[in-house]
């Protein structure tokens, strides 16, 4: 965990990927032999899905199969066990995840020698998809992305001390605010007037939250977009 403050910096999307690449690159060189795991946190609506899926992208491109993104979304409680807890509307909060299970995981992806698969989410049916994705046993670079990766509470704590190198992501609030009213009216399964009031009352607190939690990465960067 960082003792000091983390390194702050603005920059565009691109520049972003341009400067993490070669950071993993040069970590991986680092540890011949063993994984490396890069996590990406932040708010709902930051961009984070986006950045770690064009990382792994590039990280692939110059060797196949080397780099392998892990989502946190796939641990979701299902929506049947959040309709028996009576949580619906706070889906997506802390309390909402199986956050010991993906503490769980990550500790065997680390040093998993076999494949291993992990659970996905779906915005098209609004729940977690087993088996969504593998990790292959020749991936070296892992990125994993998700909003509570840097949270001091348990048992998201767990999280931290398995980040070989943590970037936080930040965006402001009010287009955090525009981009997950898109997001959620993308597959009309719902009303606008839900979709506004599940952000007000929901995504936006969550958004609150882990901008507290900033201050446990390594690297803070300010995303340079206008929408």
């Amino acid at each position: 965990m960082p003792v000091r403050e983390p390194e702050t910096i603005r920059l565009t999307p691109q520049a972003a990927l341009a400067r993490l690449l070669p950071h993993m690159l040069a970590m991986q060189e680092a540890r011949p032999g063993g994984r490396v795991v890069l996590g990406l946190a932040g708010g709902p609506g930051t961009g984070k899905s986006t950045l770690g899926a064009e990382l792994v992208a590039g990280l692939n491109a110059g060797q196949a199969g080397r780099a392998a993104l892990v989502p946190m979304d796939g641990f979701h409680m299902k929506h049947a066990k959040l309709e028996a807890l009576g949580e619906t509307d706070f889906k997506g909060a802390p309390h909402t995840f199986e956050g010991a299970a993906f503490v769980a995981f990550l500790e065997r992806l680390k040093h998993a020698s076999g494949p291993l698969r992990g659970p996905g989410y779906s915005r098209k049916i609004e729940d977690v998809v087993e088996d969504a994705f593998e990790v292959a046993a020749a991936v070296r670079l892992l990125v994993v992305e998700g909003n509570y990766l840097l949270l001091g509470d348990d048992p998201w704590t767990g999280v931290r001390p398995l980040l070989d190198y943590a970037v936080f992501i930040h965006v402001p609030r009010e287009l955090v605010r525009a981009r997950l009213l898109r997001r959620h009216g993308e597959e009309g399964l719902f009303t606008e007037a839900r979709n506004r009031a599940h952000i007000e009352r929901n995504d936006l607190p969550n958004y609150d939250r882990v901008e507290t939690s900033k201050g446990r990465a390594d690297l803070v960067i300010e995303l340079d977009v206008t929408a």
